[in-house]
């Protein structure tokens, strides 16, 4: 080669380092996925991407900036669940959020490798989510729900403002492990209250309707409506029935209460994924969900909704109000 070659492509080759070095510079935005058991309209969906966002905000992760979030909302519905896992591990996220603990098995089913937190799960190793609580050993970790024992404190609450309840119907998704652990836990404690349950699968509107008409026909009735995400995607409907053929109910959601229901008992809702934007934050930080402890909720809240009590003519124990996190006149 000669000299004049060599010191015009060496020009050439140095001109393009500061282009070259500077595509190579780890600039590129994180990628965030999200699953949300709501419908995007939904307040409660809303309210919960909200304080993942804020938080990951306060962070130093900005939504637009630095990392990009691409959110699937599933309604509840089944094939909605799997296709926006699907479409969500196609993008090739850094991290994807799981909202509610009926998207986190879908999610699962599409992806081993992307690291996954979860909110909203009540079960996780019995549903074979995570190894264990303290080494969860896979791609998830997250926040649990509740304890399946706090079922039964939903039923003590019944007969406190209903002592002339005899009859329960539980509302609750049969398909789902928490639908099927929180009956159990309220078999076992409702001979002792003196309660005869029956369940009642929440599928679509219909046959809600007709199963919950029926169920008002015989006196001394009340309503238990267990956790889950087609519990609540048909809440409106649950409290309109609630109302219209005089029966108290307790509630695991607040948004029941705040809607209209009668009463609640709960853990936050909101907070998890508050808390859930810490590990995604220190997952793209470089840890590993293997390695981060599966964590429980930190605050149970009781709500009460006197309007309502007012209506079905039941009067509430002054202790009980005064137990009440949140009183709704």
């Amino acid at each position: 080669m000669r000299r004049r070659e060599f010191v015009t492509l060496l020009g050439g080759a140095a001109a393009g380092w500061p282009l070259a070095a500077h595509a190579q510079q780890p600039d590129r935005a994180k990628r965030i996925g999200a699953l949300m058991s709501t419908a995007v309209e939904d307040p409660e969906g809303q309210a919960r991407m909200t304080a993942f966002q804020q938080k990951l905000q306060q962070l130093g992760w900005i939504d637009g900036g630095n990392v990009r979030i691409d959110a699937r909302w599933s309604a509840s519905d089944a094939e909605r669940m799997r296709k926006g896992a699907e479409e969500l591990v196609a993008l090739s996220p850094d991290v994807i959020l799981a909202s509610g603990g009926t998207v986190l098995g879908p999610l699962l089913r599409a992806t081993r490798a992307v690291p996954v937190v979860f909110t909203q799960t009540p079960d996780p190793v019995g549903a074979g989510f995570v190894e264990s609580l303290a080494r969860p050993g896979g791609n998830a970790t997250g926040f649990t729900q509740f304890e399946y024992s706090i079922s039964s404190k939903w039923l003590d609450l019944l007969k406190e403002v209903a002592p002339r309840v005899t009859r329960a119907a539980v509302l609750r998704d049969s398909t789902i492990p928490e639908g099927i652990g929180q009956f159990a836990v309220l078999q076992a404690v409702a001979p002792s209250l003196g309660v005869d349950l029956r369940p009642i699968d929440v599928r679509d509107a219909p046959e809600i309707e007709r199963a919950v008409t029926a169920f008002s026909r015989t006196a001394n009735g009340g309503l238990l409506v267990v956790s889950g995400g087609l519990p609540l995607a048909h809440r409106e409907l649950i409290i309109t029935l609630a109302a219209r053929h005089n029966l108290p109910a307790v509630y695991s959601n607040r948004l029941f209460v705040t809607d209209g229901g009668l009463m609640s008992y709960g853990a936050d809702s909101i907070d998890p994924h508050r808390r859930a934007a810490g590990y995604v934050d220190r997952i793209l930080k470089g840890e590993k969900p293997a390695d981060l402890p599966v964590q429980a909720p930190t605050k149970y809240e009781l709500a009460i909704n006197l309007k309502t009590a007012k209506a079905l003519g039941l009067e509430m124990p002054p202790t009980l109000l005064a137990r009440a996190d949140e009183v709704i006149e």
